[in-house]
């Protein structure tokens, strides 16, 4: 039987996004694995009269038999293999393989099976026109702050300070809640707006409110227009998604649900129980939002990618030691990770919205 070598191992597309791996690894090169393998067993394995790890050999093949220290040495040989087949391949793998020694007899060939999720095949729509198009149809975001917004945010202010003293809110309709708020509504004074936060005068506190809420404004017509861009990019592809893949967004989502429920004060085991659902249930709900996250950061990849759009080693530097700054656990490498991908995308729709321009 022919050996095959790495560059030999046959690859099968299967659903899911996901391939599946057949190849061998010479008896020469995987029997090399022995020594070490009667090494590993030997520290795992404790025998009466002998120390762990100082076995001898023929008492400790005796004690596991000889299958038993073939399929340790595969378990070091397969490994390296799965990874040269990959490397071979131009395979790009993610999460973990599951992988099924298919031939193990001394003497001969390992043969095994692998089948493991791989990033999914994309071909990129043309983004450029996508949010030219986007950006075209929410039109302008920097509209200036009106008087309405800026009373409506004044009025807001002035109800959150207002006094509950003496009132039964809870007896309350909503209208009697809301006539009583304005009935004690305290007046836009100096005084006031001192107390409120860092403002000298009422109209420091008039200017600087101002400037604010036009940021706020702007951010948020912002960060809709890019929505619209991301859904001109995920619509304008079909991709077959890996589960793994899936699964990291609602990962994400439970994650961040958890501790939003948390700063609530209660706990994620509590929210389930009064909203009588299941943590299942709520992925369920989520998974839509999941499957087209991770479709549109495969897609702003590929765009990072295509235009060599990169955040500097400074930048992503800066957003780590604000990380960790915020975050005393966390840890830096991950960091790193999260802050790239965050600084890319960033990076990508500005890109985006840049070109709509050109």
């Amino acid at each position: 039987m022919e050996h095959k070598s790495p560059s030999d191992a046959s690859v099968k597309k299967l659903d899911g996004s996901r391939v599946e791996i057949t190849a061998s690894i010479p008896s020469a090169v995987w029997e090399k694995n022995r020594a070490q393998a009667l090494k590993n067993i030997n520290g795992s394995v404790t025998i009466a009269g002998f120390r762990k790890g100082n076995i001898p050999e023929n008492v400790l093949i005796s004690k596991v038999g000889e299958m038993a220290i073939l399929e340790e040495m595969a378990e070091i040989a397969v490994p390296k293999a799965y990874v040269d087949v990959l490397v071979a391949k131009s395979i790009d793998a993610i999460g973990k393989p599951t992988i099924q020694v298919l031939k193990l007899a001394a003497g001969n060939p390992l043969e095994f099976k692998a089948v493991t999720a791989v990033v999914p095949e994309l071909a990129l729509p043309e983004y450029k026109k996508i949010a030219e198009k986007a950006v075209k149809d929410f039109g302008a975001i920097d509209a200036p702050l009106t008087d309405k917004e800026f009373d409506e945010a004044v009025l807001r202010i002035r109800k959150m300070h207002a006094p509950h003293e003496g009132h039964d809110h809870d007896k309350m309709t909503p209208e009697e809640h809301e006539a009583a708020i304005m009935a004690n509504l305290p007046e836009l004074t100096d005084d006031f707006v001192k107390k409120v936060g860092d403002f000298d005068s009422v109209p420091d506190f008039k200017d600087k409110l101002s400037v604010l809420l036009a940021e706020d404004k702007n951010n948020a017509a912002k960060e809709k227009r890019r929505l619209k861009i991301a859904d001109g990019l995920a619509d304008a592809v079909k991709l077959d998604l890996p589960e793994i893949m899936i699964d990291s967004e609602l990962g994400r989502s439970e994650a961040q649900f958890s501790a939003d429920v948390q700063r609530m004060g209660i706990s994620l085991e509590d929210y389930l129980k009064h909203a009588k659902k299941t943590i299942q249930d709520l992925r369920a709900e989520w998974k839509p939002n999941a499957e087209k996250k991770a479709k549109l950061q495969l897609i702003l990849n590929g765009i990072a990618k295509a235009e060599n759009i990169r955040p500097t080693p400074e930048e992503i530097e800066a957003e780590v030691n604000h990380i960790v700054e915020h975050y005393e656990d966390a840890d830096r490498e991950r960091a790193a990770v999260y802050a790239d991908t965050v600084l890319t995308n960033e990076k990508v729709f500005a890109f985006l919205e840049g070109s709509s321009a050109k």
